[in-house]
């Protein structure tokens, strides 16, 4: 059976699924189209319900959870550390910026901007713009995700706040950003699926360097260190299996998402666990 995978075209998803992309392991009988798409326009496509398996933000799921399931492998997951808001490195020490250049309305990243602070106006911009944007002086402040949370300072900009080391402060979990999802029209193999996926990511994690030569190709901007680092943010324990925390850790967030307004939908997880 043929299924198809979405995820973004960065290191650590590269990494991630390494293994099915290079056929590293015997998948019984599954074989994966790979879709490279970046994370917002995955977000949108999931409430079409296009994929069959997806990478999304947490943020999304209460809208599309009437067409999948959230595995509990496959996580990206900030543990005291996240999407970070930068100005430009000469803008004032302690200036706040008004307006927040972000990587999409449903990223994980927006709602726990929101959250921080609740009055800040945002303009959408893809990801992979938001640094420059800053750094020429166009908008005041941005919003950055993936590898943009490694490169910064040499783009000119410097951090005011780190979202996830907020979030750590705030609630004492860790920062659950992009999980994956399974459409609900393979429920019935739903649980062989997980565990196929978590091997995946388990072989990875233990062919780590052949995975990051394969991951560096999809480094945008990365030297093979930083890449390391990168894939080691997120792609580690918590993608194996998020366990009780890890779900703990994306009620609270949308739950509060749902409590301040800015969730629209009440969020109603629907776990693949094992």
């Amino acid at each position: 059976m043929e299924l198809t995978l979405a995820h973004s075209p960065d290191a650590d998803d590269a990494f991630m699924f390494f293994a099915l992309a290079q056929e590293k392991i015997n998948t019984g009988g599954y074989s994966f189209m790979h879709v490279l798409k970046d994370i917002e326009t995955l977000n949108q496509a999931a409430m079409e319900g296009i994929y069959d398996i997806s990478a999304i933000s947490f943020h999304a799921y209460p809208y599309v959870a009437g067409n999948y399931l959230l595995l509990s492998c496959g996580a990206s997951v900030g543990d005291g550390y996240g999407p970070l808001v930068v100005v430009p490195a000469g803008a004032p020490e302690g200036a706040e910026p008004a307006t927040v250049a972000v990587p999409g309305e449903l990223t994980t990243a927006h709602l726990v901007l929101k959250l921080w602070r609740p009055g800040v106006k945002t303009v959408v911009l893809p990801f992979d713009r938001i640094g420059e944007v800053v750094s020429a002086g166009r908008v005041e402040g941005g919003l950055l995700i993936h590898e943009g949370q490694l490169t910064y300072v040499r783009e000119g900009l410097k951090k005011i706040v780190d979202l996830g080391a907020w979030w750590k402060k705030e609630t004492g979990l860790p920062l659950p950003l992009g999980g994956n999802v399974l459409h609900r029209r393979h429920a019935g193999r739903a649980a062989e699926i997980n565990r196929l996926l978590r091997e995946a990511i388990a072989w990875a994690l233990t062919h780590r360097e052949e995975g990051l030569r394969y991951a560096l190709s999809f480094a945008r901007g990365l030297d093979a260190e930083e890449a390391d680092c990168f894939v080691g943010m997120y792609v580690n324990a918590w993608t194996l299996d998020l366990g009780e925390t890890g779900r703990r850790a994306a009620a609270e967030l949308l739950q509060r998402g749902y409590r301040a307004g800015i969730i629209r939908t009440e969020p109603r997880l629907d776990w693949v666990v094992g």
